[in-house]
């Protein structure tokens, strides 16, 4: 059962000291990844719905200490050169958003033109950084729109990584079909584990993971981490998490090599609906009932 890695890099911070230390952890091992970055202004410090993130909090800080607002730091500007190498690295790279706070807030019920301004907008800055537009993404905390995977298809992504699921498939969301498929985030994520407390602690959660992972699935499994965390806090568990998939059949890939051997016009085409995170008070996109056998059906 193969693994493939998508890797968030929501923030400044995770961009700058994330991003190196996954890229080390990787070559070490000779694995890639899928690297999807935010582009726009970082406020992470700041609240976002009802959610402090832990990322980045001295922008907030110094804001409330001595009563200045400083500007927040645009992270495709910032860490262009991270960017760019992660890259040269040999690794997938592509948008996460453009301002993940305004995304998370307002993506789920956005019209289409507020959607088409903030992906061109990340689009813009990913080409900036590379020179050429990306083919890919990974919508910031699985929040999408209708509007969102009709623009995915007309912008020719070759695929998208933006639902909760089980399959890769196509999607199908309030009367609207896309062609671009949609790769699934199948495994558990570190924060939902860890948050369940009980038996699971920092020191054995990666063999709940591991287990997970062993659950067959037609077109193998998919992680979702953070620069912010498996890049940072949590790295030696990253490597943990690393070594044990690693001896997988299949082992670990970049999510582009998921559909590399598919039959794309057969792939089937699913409903994508809501469901809630563990606290109950955030709901993500999810795969939900088939539709069609496959596209061509």
């Amino acid at each position: 059962m193969r693994v493939g890695l998508r890797v968030c890099v929501n923030t400044l911070q995770g961009a700058l000291l994330g991003v190196p230390a996954l890229l080390r952890l990787f070559d070490e091992y000779k694995i890639r990844a899928s690297f999807f970055f935010a582009t726009g202004a970082d406020k992470s410090g700041r609240r976002i719905g009802r959610i402090l993130q832990p990322w980045y909090r001295d922008l907030d800080i110094a804001s409330r200490l001595y009563g200045i607002a400083l500007p927040p730091p645009v992270i495709h500007r910032r860490a262009a050169e991270v960017m760019r190498t992660t890259l040269a690295a040999g690794h997938e790279t592509g948008i996460l958003c453009h301002d993940r706070s305004r995304w998370l807030d307002e993506i789920a019920h956005a019209d289409e033109t507020w959607t088409r301004q903030e992906l061109d907008r990340a689009i813009d800055a990913y080409t900036e950084v590379f020179g050429k537009k990306p083919t890919c993404m990974a919508a910031a905390g699985w929040q999408i729109n209708p509007h969102l995977l009709a623009l995915q298809q007309s912008r020719g992504f070759s695929f998208a990584s933006d639902v909760r699921g089980r399959t890769i498939f196509y999607p199908h969301l309030q009367g609207v079909d896309s062609n671009c498929p949609q790769i699934s985030t199948t495994l558990p994520t570190l924060s939902e584990l860890l948050g369940q407390g009980g038996e699971i602690t920092n020191l054995n959660v990666h063999e709940y993971l591991y287990a997970e992972s062993q659950h067959i699935l037609p077109h193998g499994h998919v992680y979702a981490c953070d620069a912010e965390m498996e890049g940072m806090s949590h790295l030696p568990l990253m490597e943990k998490l690393v070594v044990m998939w690693k001896g997988m059949q299949g082992g670990i890939q970049p999510l582009g090599q998921l559909i590399e051997d598919k039959d794309l016009p057969r792939l089937p085409i699913h409903q994508v609906g809501w469901a809630p995170e563990q606290s109950g008070s955030i709901y993500y996109a999810t795969q939900s009932v088939e539709l069609k056998e496959s596209a061509e059906g």
